[in-house]
C-alpha cells in the first residue's frame, strides 16, 4: 500500500478497534493496537539509547507523525478504553514542544480518565498542567515567551482534577507572569490594564497555593504597574 493508504488504513483500524472497545477496558489482543504497542516499544528503545533530552525530543517530533493516524482514529471514534500509545503520544507531543497537539489528545484522556504509564506518580491531571506550566516558565527564563492560551486552555481542563497544590500553584504561576511580561514598566498602556489584573489575580492564587512558588516579586511589580496605570486616572 502507498503510504496514503496504509496511514488511512490505520486511522480507520484505530477507529474500529477503539469503538468496539468498552470505556476503561484494556486495548489487548486488537491487531492494530498490538502492531502500534510493538512498534512503541521499539521506539522507546531507540530514545533510551539517547542521553541527551534536547536529543530525546529531536527524535520524538521525527517518529510522532507514524502515530498520527492511530491518534486520530481513537480520537473520533474512541469509547475510553484504555490507550498507551495515546497516552504516550501526549506526553511525546509535549516533550517535543506540540502543546497544541499534545491538549488535544489531553482532552480525551482527562474526559475518560485513561491512566498514566506505570512509571508516573503523577496523576495525569497533574501530569498535563505541569507540562505545560514549567515549558511556559523555562521559556521565560530564557528570555523567551510561550502561548499564554496553550496555559489557559490547560488549567481549564484541568482545574477539576485532584493534584498537588504545587503542581497547580506552577500553572498559576507561569499564567500569571506571562500576563505580566507582556506590560511596559516605563508607562503601562490603556491596554495592559486588563493583562495586569489578570497577572495579580493568577500571581495571588499561585502564591496561596504555595507560598513560595517564587510569585512574590512578580505580584510585587505588578502591584506598582497597576498604581502607576491607576494614577493618572486618579
Amino acid at each position: 500500500m502507498s503510504n496514503p493508504c496504509r496511514r488511512h488504513f490505520q486511522r480507520v483500524t484505530a477507529a474500529i478497534e477503539a469503538a468496539a472497545a468498552a470505556p476503561g477496558a484494556a486495548m489487548e489482543n486488537a491487531t492494530g493496537y498490538e502492531l502500534q504497542l510493538a512498534k512503541l516499544q521499539q521506539d522507546q528503545f531507540r530514545l533510551k539509547q539517547v542521553q541527551s533530552q534536547e536529543g530525546k525530543a529531536k527524535l520524538k517530533s521525527e517518529l510522532l507523525p507514524d502515530y498520527e493516524p492511530w491518534v486520530d482514529g481513537v480520537l473520533s471514534a474512541g469509547q475510553g478504553a484504555q490507550d498507551d500509545v495515546l497516552v504516550t503520544v501526549m506526553l511525546w507531543r509535549f516533550d517535543a514542544g506540540d502543546y497544541a497537539g499534545g491538549l488535544t489528545a489531553a482532552r480525551y484522556v482527562l474526559q475518560y480518565g485513561l491512566k498514566m504509564p506505570d512509571r508516573f506518580n503523577r496523576t495525569t491531571g497533574c501530569v498535563v498542567a505541569e507540562e505545560v506550566a514549567e515549558a511556559a516558565l523555562k521559556a521565560l527564563k530564557a528570555g523567551g515567551t510561550f502561548d499564554i492560551g496553550v496555559l489557559r486552555q490547560a488549567e481549564g481542563m484541568t482545574a477539576e482534577h485532584d493534584m498537588p497544590d504545587e503542581a497547580r500553584a506552577k500553572l498559576m504561576l507561569a499564567i500569571g507572569r506571562l500576563a505580566a511580561a507582556s506590560v511596559d514598566d516605563g508607562k503601562p498602556a490603556e491596554h495592559d490594564a486588563s493583562n495586569l489584573a489578570m497577572a495579580k489575580q493568577y500571581l495571588g492564587r499561585a502564591i496561596e497555593l504555595h507560598g513560595t512558588c517564587g510569585g512574590k516579586k512578580d505580584l510585587e511589580r505588578v502591584e506598582r504597574l497597576l498604581k502607576k496605570h491607576a494614577g493618572p486616572a486618579s
